[in-house]
């Protein structure tokens, strides 16, 4: 088949960056970005093509995708529009869907189709699997069925919705939590309080707490700044919070605690499913005490780390833990590892690893009784999960053995060195003399 050419416009960095991961394998993936140089270092490392005109890209592209910040999205739409292939597809991806949905139904001509999208997930996302994808068409031509069924062979989770519902829902998931997010963060500041010194006295909920506010404030601040500033509904979500806060604030200075009171059950009965909320945080709170407490009876054993971004895998002896760090000693150096960036493999995950990077082959010649049970010996091999396979595979009865006995070759493979000479002990035991 012939691979269609996908273009990302932004795919230097952030999410257009990311996109290439998934799309490289399945489309000839084109990229372009502001820093040339940057670019075409991405370009090159990912395997991809770089070029530096986005008229160029627009020109060769089945499919492109404009990945641009926010406040460069519409003018990046008109830029490109008159160049697109007749029949083509134009994919954004900003956080915010009017101002660019509204540019695409201006500029682009009859011929183009247009999908406006917001994945609801950041560029440190892995996976696709499960994460949240919402659309936004004006209207549903022969590309939009496709992108669909595209999107739900990687078990994405499709909203279809208007561009302007999609704003509005937004302003609470974003515009509201990154606000008060933000502003948590800058009050720690202003207090100079030296988080390190909280960790003695954290619960794990403050703990889940300061980590989101970390990631939030982590972001591009520019970006986030775009996703308040360009919200048509973010002056009131904005303003509707602050207001709740000096209310608060002032209910609790004059010691009204009927008041304050009243307010938290109105606000927790709005909260709806309370359980399910309540499920959810003791889940992640029980995955993180698991994880520590796994690594804690570890120490002094193998175990295997997956780096969550990178996603190579590491297999040494955990030496040491603290609250952060784990220390696992690799065989050449005693590598510090980040908990937070981290995935502990498990036994099953760790023994396929080994299969697969690790595995030795050696063949092994002893001499038995002519009444000896080749498939009792095999079996037996077999049992021990670290010898991948074990095969038969000359037998021998020339001068140098005895009438009465029988010379038999193995090719064993095995997880290592030591399994095979386990395996060499194996055949001793049932009689045999290695050769």
């Amino acid at each position: 088949m012939i691979k269609m050419n996908v273009g990302i416009i932004g795919g230097s960095d952030g999410l257009g960056k990311t996109l290439i991961y998934y799309f490289r394998d399945e489309f000839n993936v084109f990229i372009t970005g502001r820093d040339h140089k940057k670019g075409k270092t991405v370009a090159e490392e990912l395997n991809v093509n770089y070029i530096e005109s986005n008229v160029d890209l627009a020109n060769i592209c089945d499919i492109l995708v404009i990945s641009v910040p926010i406040n460069h999205a519409s003018d990046v739409i008109r830029e490109v529009a008159p160049f697109m292939k007749e029949g083509s597809l134009m994919v954004d991806v900003t956080s915010v869907k009017e101002e660019p949905s509204k540019t695409m139904a201006e500029v682009l001509p009859e011929t183009i189709e247009y999908i406006p999208t917001h994945p609801i997930f950041g560029p440190r996302t892995t996976d696709l699997n499960n994460q949240v994808i919402v659309l936004t068409p004006d209207k549903k031509g022969k590309w939009y069925d496709k992108v669909y069924r595209y999107l739900e062979s990687k078990n994405m989770r499709i909203i279809e919705t208007t561009a302007q519902k999609h704003d509005y829902m937004m302003s609470i998931v974003q515009v509201l939590t990154h606000f008060s997010f933000i502003s948590t963060a800058s009050t720690i500041e202003k207090l100079k309080v030296d988080l390190s010194e909280t960790e003695d006295y954290e619960s794990p909920i403050y703990n889940l707490m300061i980590d989101m506010i970390a990631r939030i404030v982590a972001q591009n601040p520019y970006l986030t700044y775009y996703i308040q500033s360009m919200n048509d509904n973010g002056p009131k979500i904005r303003n509707t919070f602050a207001d709740a806060v000096l209310e608060l604030r002032d209910i609790i200075n004059n010691k009204d605690d009927e008041k304050f009171v009243e307010i938290a059950i109105k606000a927790t009965k709005h909260m709806g499913d309370i359980k399910n909320a309540l499920g959810r945080s003791d889940k992640a709170i029980s995955a993180l005490n698991f994880e520590f407490k796994y690594l804690n009876n570890s120490i002094g054993e193998e175990i295997g780390l997956k780096h969550i971004y990178s996603g190579k895998i590491h297999v040494g002896i955990l030496e040491d833990l603290d609250n952060k760090t784990a220390y696992l000693n690799t065989g050449k150096e005693i590598k510090p590892f980040r908990i937070a960036n981290i995935r502990i493999l498990t036994k099953n995950e760790l023994h396929n690893w080994k299969v697969k990077n690790l595995k030795k082959t050696e063949s092994i010649s002893c001499v038995f009784t002519k009444n000896v049970q080749v498939e009792t010996i095999i079996k037996t091999v077999l049992h021990n999960n670290n010898i991948i396979s074990c095969e038969l595979t000359d037998e021998y009865n020339g001068p140098q053995i005895d009438d009465d006995c029988i010379s038999l070759t193995f090719k064993i493979t095995a997880i290592s060195k030591e399994d095979i000479e386990d395996v060499k002990k194996l055949f001793t035991g049932f009689g045999g003399i290695i050769r």
